[in-house]
């Protein structure tokens, strides 16, 4: 089980920039494909961006491509998440998961590829 914590979030105005930063516990970091999802109050947790275990693949839900980057760094065991031109309807909890999937271009897409998250970090877009 990897262990995940998230950061970053915060309380920013429609047009605003954040950085999510999600730290992983595990030493073997680089074997895993992470993904980025979010949870609106009322919805579903839905899948936002993940990114294969080189960070050489990545993949973006319809609603933040063009918006949002996913990178990581295998050496600081961090994958990020740069959301730039923020909307309302990016509020949510964000969390990010792990899947082992070591040497594969293959960008997992479902929650049940994926691990349990961390406790996630609130991020909230004013209008």
């Amino acid at each position: 089980q990897v262990l995940l914590v998230e950061s970053g979030g915060g309380l920013v105005k429609a047009g605003a920039s954040l950085r999510l930063s999600c730290a992983a516990s595990e030493r073997t970091f680089s074997d895993y494909a992470m993904g980025w999802f979010r949870q609106a109050p009322g919805k579903e947790r839905e899948f936002v961006s993940g990114i294969n275990w080189s960070g050489g693949s990545t993949y973006y839900a319809d609603s933040v491509k063009g918006r949002f980057t996913i990178s990581r760094d295998n050496v600081k065991n961090t994958v990020y998440l740069q959301m730039n031109s923020l909307k309302p309807e990016d509020t949510a909890v964000y969390y990010c998961a792990a899947a082992r999937m070591p040497y594969t271009a293959y960008v997992p897409l479902r929650s049940s590829d994926f691990g349990s998250g961390g406790q996630g970090t609130q991020v909230t877009v004013s209008s």
